[in-house]
């Protein structure tokens, strides 16, 4: 098996870092590494499988003699990624850049692996929240299509980058020794204001666009629409930071053309790879962010029919969002490539 030459864009921040541990937890094959970062964190040294990395300076020409890039994500994308391409690379990229581009495919490799296969050089990975509630939503799809979504998503501070970890630590022992909590990040450290995480629930992630929705919730709607390749799926979401450091939950809605029984949903869920059925309400048990933080899986419960509708089904969904909702996610379609040896 030909081994691929692997650049990794944004190496030293959380989501590249998460590359480094998952390509050596699964032995993901590589001939030569490459690890790239902007110029301040040029010159860092990164162990990987063993071996000692230095971090480069991240520029056109580093993509030259490379075959799959992955892109931890941020707005270098929109600039390194036609270069890497330009240069033989096949781009796996975070960021939002090109998630909505006709002509890339968005690519949740449980749910639609088949569109890697139609790209032309760039594949997006995309929005974490959207990653995670689509592994639920598969299953149910194919008993009986989608037409209506309701979402609620309770996101960790991680989403928002160190800058978001470090506030809650902050914050946190700042008002147990009953101090003023300061706040400069969330929910944006691009708005004007900001509100306290700590003890708090933030019921804004990024900027509000013109109907009163988020960015972060248009990126719901629009990525689920063109992952189950259905524009007229309705997704109804609420995107809401809460005081978690790591891994998103989300509660979902989903109204069906045909009625979905609870066992055969679960069944399905059950076979599905990346999903993880906890779900047993006499003994407690139920998906929880601190118990699947560091998990490649997804863990879905609570599952229930609407009380009104018999074509409605509720579950709960919880994953780690900077391994399956980020790393993982993209690493996985690079093996995909990897197996079929398409790079």
């Amino acid at each position: 098996m030909r081994k691929p030459n692997v650049a990794i864009l944004g190496a030293t921040g959380a989501v590249g870092q998460e590359f480094i541990t998952l390509f050596e937890e699964r032995q993901f094959p590589f001939a030569e590494l490459k690890l790239l970062a902007s110029a301040r964190s040029a010159g860092t040294e990164l162990s990987v499988c063993g071996k000692t990395y230095i971090v480069e300076e991240a520029k056109p020409e580093s993509f030259e003699g490379i075959d799959i890039a992955l892109f931890a994500g941020g707005s270098i994308s929109k600039t390194l990624a036609p270069e890497a391409v330009k240069r033989g690379a096949i781009v796996i990229d975070n960021s939002s850049t090109f998630r909505m581009d006709p002509n890339v495919p968005l690519v949740v490799p449980e749910v639609n692996p088949e569109d890697i296969d139609t790209h032309k050089g760039i594949i997006a990975n995309p929005n974490c929240s959207t990653i995670i509630m689509a592994l639920g939503l598969k299953p149910l799809h194919d008993l009986s299509p989608i037409k209506r979504i309701v979402v609620s998503t309770y996101q960790a501070v991680s989403g928002a980058g160190k800058e978001g970890i470090d506030e809650l630590n902050n914050q946190t022992k700042a008002h147990m020794a009953e101090q003023e909590m300061e706040a400069n990040i969330l929910p944006s450290a691009s708005l004007p204001k900001h509100y306290p995480i700590a003890f708090n629930v933030i019921p804004q992630i990024d900027i509000f666009m013109d109907n009163d929705y988020t960015k972060e919730e248009m990126k719901m709607v629009l990525e689920t629409q063109k992952i189950l390749h259905d524009d007229a799926i309705q997704v109804v979401p609420t995107t809401i930071r809460i005081p978690v450091f790591r891994s998103h939950s989300e509660s979902v809605l989903v109204e069906t053309e045909s009625p979905v029984s609870v066992a055969d949903f679960k069944a399905a869920c059950d076979a599905f790879p990346g999903l993880i059925v906890k779900d047993n309400p006499k003994e407690q048990e139920y998906p929880m962010p601190l118990y699947t933080s560091g998990k490649d899986d997804c863990e879905i419960g609570r599952i229930r029919k609407d009380l009104y509708n018999d074509k409605g089904m509720n579950f709960w969904i919880v994953g780690d969002q900077i391994r399956k909702g980020a790393a993982l996610n993209a690493l996985q379609i690079a093996e995909y490539l990897v197996e079929k040896q398409s790079f």
